[in-house]
C-alpha cells in the first residue's frame, strides 16, 4: 500500500484562492506606495511626463533635420527655440488682450451683474433686495476674511511651483530631444534576447502612439479654438483670444475639456453681450463638437487613442483627483501608451535570430545617437529604410 499523501493548509481550493488574494492586496499595496511616492515628488514627475509629451510630438521634425545633415545639437536647438517662440507668442497676446480688454469687460460686466440683479427681482422667483444684500454682505466678507488671505499666499506658492516646474520641463525636453536615443539605449541595457526585441517594439509603439495622439490633438484643438474664436470675435465678445486658447486647451481633455471651455466662453457672452449672444455662442460649441467628435477626430486621430469611451473617463477622474488639470491632461495619453505597450510587449509575432540581432545593433546605434530614425538618407542601408518605414506604418495604424 502506498503512503498516503501529504496535505498542507494551502494546497485545496480555498488556500489557493487565500495565496491569489495575498498576492493581489500585495500588488495593490506597491501600486499605492508607488502612487504615493510619486505625488510626493510631482513637481519633478510632472514636468518630466510633459517633456516626454512634447517630445514625442515634435521628435519627427528634430529626426527630419538630422537625416538631413544638421548635427544633432543644431537640430534639437532650433526645434526647441521654435517651440519656445511659440508658446511665447501664444502668452504674449492673452496677456495683451487681457491688458487690452480689460475695463472694457469690467464696464459690460458692471451692466450685466445689473441685469441679472433685475430679473433676480423682477422674475418669476423674486427675491427680495435683503436677501440680496444678505448675500452680497457674505461674500464681502468672505473676500476679506484670512481664509482668502492664505489662499493667496497659496496662489504665491503654487505660481514659484510652476515657474520651477516649467523650467525643469524645458530643460527636460531639451536633452530628450538631443539625447532621447542615447538615454533610451540606458533604459533597454535590462534587456536581453527577446525581451530586447519586445522591449524595443513596446517602445517604438508607445512613442508612436504618444507622437501622434499628441500632433492629432493639437489639429482637432486648433480647429476648435478657431472655429470658437473666430464667433466670439464676429459678435464682439471681450477676451475671445484667451477664450480660444483656453479652448486650445480644453481640447486637450477628452469628452468633457472643450465643452467646458465653451460654457466659460458663453458666460462671458452673456455678461458682456447679453443672452442672444450666449445662444449663438452655444450653437457654435454644439456645432463644432459634432463636426470633431463625427468627423475630425477619427480622421485626424485615426487609431491613436483606441481606448473605450469608460476607460477614458475613469482615466480622466483618476488623474484629476491626483493631480488636478494637468493629471486630467496626461492621464488619457498615458493610458493608450500603457495599452499600446502591453499589446506589443503581447504580440503573437514570432521572434526570429535575426530580428534578436537586428535589435542589439539597432540599441548599439542609439547609445552612439545614430538610431536609424535619425541616421541621414544617404548612409541608410536598404533594410534600415523599410524599417523606418514600417514604423511609421505602425503609427498611421
Amino acid at each position: 500500500m502506498g503512503s498516503p499523501e501529504k496535505t498542507t493548509p494551502w494546497g485545496d481550493s480555498l488556500g489557493r484562492a487565500s495565496i491569489r488574494t495575498a498576492q493581489v492586496l500585495l500588488l495593490l499595496v506597491l501600486t499605492v506606495v508607488v502612487v504615493y511616492a510619486l505625488i510626493q515628488v510631482r513637481l519633478v514627475v510632472i514636468p518630466a511626463l510633459l517633456a516626454l509629451i512634447l517630445a514625442a510630438a515634435i521628435a519627427p521634425f528634430v529626426h527630419l533635420l538630422r537625416r538631413r545633415g544638421w548635427p544633432s545639437t543644431a537640430a534639437t536647438t532650433v526645434s526647441f527655440v521654435l517651440l519656445l517662440l511659440a508658446f511665447g507668442a501664444v502668452i504674449t497676446g492673452i496677456v495683451l488682450a487681457v491688458m487690452s480688454q480689460a475695463d472694457e469687460l469690467g464696464s459690460k460686466a458692471t451692466e450685466g451683474f445689473n441685469r441679472v440683479y433685475d430679473f433676480i427681482r423682477t422674475g418669476p422667483f423674486p427675491v427680495d433686495d435683503q436677501q440680496i444684500q444678505q448675500a452680497r454682505d457674505a461674500a464681502i466678507d468672505f473676500a476679506t476674511s484670512s481664509t482668502v488671505g492664505a489662499g493667496a499666499i497659496s496662489g504665491l506658492s503654487a505660481a514659484g511651483n510652476f515657474i520651477t516646474g516649467a523650467l525643469l520641463m524645458a530643460v527636460i525636453l531639451f536633452f530628450f530631444l538631443k539625447d532621447g536615443e542615447s538615454i533610451w539605449a540606458f533604459v533597454l541595457r535590462a534587456f536581453k534576447g527577446e525581451k530586447l526585441v519586445k522591449a524595443r517594439r513596446a517602445g517604438e509603439r508607445s512613442l508612436n502612439v504618444l507622437g501622434g495622439y499628441v500632433r492629432g490633438t493639437s489639429i482637432v484643438a486648433f480647429v476648435d479654438a478657431f472655429f470658437i474664436g473666430l464667433a466670439l470675435v464676429i459678435m464682439g465678445v471681450p477676451l475671445a483670444l484667451p477664450l480660444a486658447a483656453l479652448t486650445f486647451i480644453g481640447a486637450f481633455i477628452p469628452l468633457i475639456g472643450a465643452t467646458l471651455a465653451g460654457i466659460l466662453a458663453a458666460l462671458v457672452a452673456l455678461v458682456a453681450n447679453g443672452p442672444l449672444a450666449a445662444l449663438i455662442v452655444i450653437i457654435v460649441v454644439i456645432v463644432v463638437n459634432q463636426l470633431e467628435g463625427n468627423f475630425l477626430q477619427p480622421v485626424v486621430m485615426g487609431q491613436a487613442l483606441n481606448v473605450h469611451a469608460l476607460v477614458i473617463l475613469l482615466a480622466l477622474t483618476a488623474g484629476t483627483i491626483l493631480a488636478g488639470i494637468i493629471g486630467a491632461i496626461l492621464a488619457v495619453p498615458l493610458v493608450a501608451v500603457a495599452w499600446a505597450a502591453i499589446k506589443a510587449w503581447n504580440s503573437a509575432d514570432v521572434i526570429t535570430p535575426e530580428a534578436i540581432a537586428e535589435a542589439e545593433h539597432e540599441t548599439r546605434l542609439n547609445e552612439k545617437g545614430q538610431g536609424v530614425r535619425s541616421k541621414p538618407h544617404h548612409a541608410r542601408t536598404r533594410q534600415e529604410h523599410q524599417s523606418d518605414t514600417a514604423d511609421v506604418d505602425a503609427g498611421q495604424g
